[in-house]
């Protein structure tokens, strides 16, 4: 069945569609198009986001009319029925062909490529193509302000302005006022088995009935108005013979019945209908006037702002039993409160039950984060409890959350249709998402709900959740998923060693807010509520707040190791009379990932590093880099300092943040990040992302896209794209300074074991044979290095037959001071070169 739609909802994964009478229906993101349907096929396959599709709600907007064809009707768990709709224009069009195309159509239509001159559009019309020139798109694209192009999938309102090769080629037009000033015709050679909803005609009364009345349109097509769809204004003086405006509504593939809607924002093709006030939704209305009743269907009434309302039979009593015809005649008065809002129809859909008229919540708009609710269980899944807090509104309670403590069959506490007791964790009214908490430590806590970081102020005592315990302290959750940190030393009064050892996953305590900063999204916490926070307090005067007053990201300053760690080196600043403390994490150390770790091991506590940058001020300490690309960018104003200064074509340097199987993201200085997707990562086909980069890594990226509106940058990290021309000279600056850095490194290891420091590549030295492996491999020992292991492979040996005790002269070919050994070989060819 073919019918015209309104958009009521837009999200990622469908549109909700209101339909005529009161209907209501969803079209999933796969019923979109074919040339959407492969983007999205495409994208799963790959695995990585691809610039060219976008989302439902970048391309959708409520409001806006869609021709929709019914694919099925499902039932759901509720016993319910559920319509599913597609606006593929292959559907909606099937009954067109090519031959039956002519100028002043009016169709649906969706963007299938974007072209020079204009756009591809895809009709649902086998052996036609479509074009649409830019300039009968500029009106609408501005009106539209969802960017300056169309986007692949975006559904159109189609006017056929010229058919050539017997419709083989159609160019179209979707200026507004072009579309809203047509009038379907005798002469487009409509028939019934291609008619099309939203189609405006010329209709004339033919018979007039209570409910409504049948006209005829285009000749010899009859078509029904029933009694919500006539002019409000006008519904009484219709006349027979009398010639309208008419708007086809939905068209039977059996029947062939048509409907019509003579509503006036539905005679100008492309119109909208009126929308209801937000804050009328949910309003309880004391009297509301009868204005007809209709015994099958229902009744109509008139509102206190003079608007028309419809109230479905089951919805004008508590039960059957107890309805009474009499009490709505017209002119009677009734309280009751407007649930729903027919787009379609522009009416108000009320209800005069008692229970729903005084019920605390009607939609998720009407819940707020902290409400305690009542609930129905409705199932019982791993991930926790679906419950039921009022019709058309459920929530999940987390498996964390079923109980103070965790419950390993929940099932043996609670049973489906149990009335529940919740508390709202979070609410997200555009998603329909609600969180619910059953910890009655929760439910019944008296204290203030934390739901938003502006309200932690210093002193709040509260209660929370912990999410996570580990040595540094424990991490605490409360409502709107605001969290915060409690350092080891606030987790009591005496010391506590092992935190994950007393504090576990889900338990609720009451903390108290030692500090917060609201634009970063940080909290202080503290278990113990005898704390004053206060000015004189040491957190109020970390290291790294007076460092925020002192250094600009950029600047450079020397260092002294204070104290080396897995995976980075703790820094005093050298000069700074408050010995500020910052943090250099190995892989900063160097724009080369291996020199980096050979550093980290070389270095000790008291080196002083000189020319180390100032990067930023992310986690607990300053951080520092000592990367010579990325100091010679900033200094060199290379750099960008907010989204704002991206431009395509820029070429940034840059370190890999995370390596993942659709791409690479890589952080600049200042901040700014942004994504190489896997098909822009290298010259080479990638099969594995992980082959080609590693986090750390010093990269130069160039700019190829922006998305303003989601602050997104897509990059390009080819070297073929990401050079600045003189490729030879960058490559020797590259090489100068990893020798540097080399040199460097085996001034610190001479400190150790200086007889190191004689063993480079290529040298000659005097060896013992100590063992000869089974694998043919053998292990030397030699003056030059008494506590590394020396070995020559197999092949390396060449045709020698050695054995331990004998002295062999060799050469150098590789020293690896991280695992201490060295790699020589035998091979008479290379020990004989002349240095």
């Amino acid at each position: 069945m073919l019918l015209l739609g309104c958009i009521k909802e837009v999200s990622d994964y469908e549109l909700a569609i209101s339909l005529p009478n009161g209907l209501s229906g969803f079209v999933p993101v796969t019923q979109i198009s074919d040339a959407y349907g492969k983007l999205l096929t495409k994208q799963v396959a790959q695995g990585e986001l691809l610039e060219e599709l976008n989302s439902l709600p970048d391309m959708f907007s409520p409001g806006t009319l869609v021709r929709c064809i019914v694919t099925s009707i499902e039932k759901t768990d509720d016993g319910r029925r559920s319509v599913k709709l597609s606006i593929d224009p292959k559907k909606v069009n099937k009954g067109l062909n090519s031959t039956a195309l002519a100028a002043g159509m009016l169709l649906s239509g969706s963007v299938m490529s974007v072209e020079d001159h204009g756009y591809l559009i895809d009709i649902g019309v086998t052996g036609t193509h479509a074009f649409l020139p830019h300039q009968k798109a500029k009106t609408y694209i501005k009106a539209l302000k969802k960017g300056p192009d169309l986007k692949i999938g975006q559904n159109l309102n189609c006017l056929i302005v010229e058919v050539k090769n017997e419709g083989r080629v159609v160019c179209l037009s979707i200026d507004r006022s072009e579309v809203a000033a047509s009038i379907a015709t005798e002469r487009q050679n409509w028939t019934l088995s291609n008619l099309l909803p939203g189609l405006v005609v010329k209709a004339r009364v033919q018979k007039l009935a209570p409910l409504g009345m049948k006209m005829t349109f285009l000749s010899y097509f009859t078509g029904i108005v029933d009694f919500m769809h006539m002019d409000p204004e006008k519904s009484m003086s219709y006349s027979p013979d009398q010639v309208v405006k008419a708007c086809v509504l939905s068209v039977h593939p059996t029947s062939r019945a048509v409907r019509l809607t003579l509503r006036p924002p539905f005679l100008h093709a492309g119109g909208a209908p009126r929308q209801l006030p937000e804050q009328r939704m949910g309003a309880v209305l004391e009297e509301a006037t009868v204005k007809a009743f209709y015994k099958r269907f229902g009744a109509i009434f008139e509102l206190d702002d003079g608007s028309l309302a419809f109230a479905r039979l089951k919805h004008l009593s508590k039960t059957r039993k107890s309805f009474k015809p009499g009490a709505f005649k017209e002119g009677c008065k009734h309280k009751c409160r407007i649930i729903d809002y027919s787009l379609m129809d522009e009416m108000c859909i009320i209800s005069l039950k008692h229970q729903i008229i005084e019920a605390r919540f009607l939609q998720y708009q009407d819940i707020h984060t902290g409400d305690v609710v009542q609930g129905k269980v409705l199932s019982l899944k791993p991930i926790g409890m679906q419950v039921k807090v009022a019709d058309g509104i459920r929530g999940l309670v987390p498996s964390l959350h079923l109980s103070d403590v965790i419950l390993k069959q929940p099932e043996k506490k609670y049973n489906i249709g149990d009335e529940v007791k919740c508390r709202v964790l979070e609410c997200n009214p555009g998603g329909k998402k609600l969180i619910l908490t059953l910890k009655r430590s929760l439910v019944q806590s008296k204290l203030p709900v934390l739901s938003n970081y502006e309200d932690a102020k210093p002193g709040l005592i509260t209660h929370g959740f912990v999410v996570c315990a580990r040595e540094f302290g424990c991490i605490v959750k409360f409502y709107n998923d605001v969290k915060g940190l409690v350092p080891k030393n606030e987790l009591g009064s005496e010391p506590i060693s092992c935190p994950d050892k007393i504090f576990y996953e889900g338990q609720v305590l009451k903390v108290m807010v030692l500090k917060c900063e609201p634009q970063q999204e940080r909290l202080l916490l503290s278990f113990r509520l005898s704390s004053k926070p206060g000015p004189e307090d040491k957190w109020k005067c970390t290291p790294k707040e007076k460092q925020e007053v002192k250094y600009q990201i950029g600047e450079i300053v020397d260092v002294k190791i204070f104290k080396k760690k897995d995976n980075g080196l703790e820094v005093s600043i050298l000069g700074d009379e408050d010995n500020v403390v910052a943090w250099i994490p190995t892989l900063h150390l160097s724009d080369f990932v291996a020199t980096s770790k050979l550093l980290w091991h070389c270095l000790q506590e008291g080196d002083v590093l000189p020319r180390v940058m100032y990067l930023s001020d992310k986690g607990e300490h300053i951080i520092l880099s000592r990367k010579s690309a990325v100091i010679s960018a900033v200094q060199e104003e290379q750099v960008v300092r907010s989204f704002s200064e991206i431009q395509p074509g820029m070429l940034l340097t840059g370190y890999v943040r995370n390596v993942m199987p659709f791409g690479v993201f890589v952080e600049f200085p200042f901040g700014v990040t942004g994504l190489a997707p896997k098909v822009s990562m290298s010259d080479k086909f990638v099969t594995d992302t992980k082959d080609h980069f590693v986090v750390g890594q010093t990269v130069i990226a160039k700019v190829m896209s922006i998305d303003d509106e989601k602050q997104r940058v897509l990059l390009n990290l080819k070297v073929s794209e990401c050079s600045s021309g003189d490729s030879a000279a960058e490559s020797f600056v590259l090489l100068n300074q990893y020798f540097k850095e080399l040199k460097e490194i085996r001034d610190l290891l001479r400190r150790g074991e200086p007889s190191i420091c004689e063993l480079v590549p290529g040298k000659r030295v005097h060896l013992v044979v100590q063992d000869v492996r089974e694998d043919g491999s053998a292990l030397f020992s030699g003056s030059s290095a008494t506590s590394w292991t020396v070995t020559a492979t197999r092949y390396h040996l060449g045709d020698k037959n050695i054995a331990p005790g004998e002295k062999r002269k060799a050469l150098v070919l590789h020293v690896d001071a991280l695992t201490c050994e060295v790699y020589v070989s035998l091979r008479e060819e290379l020990v004989k070169q002349r240095p």
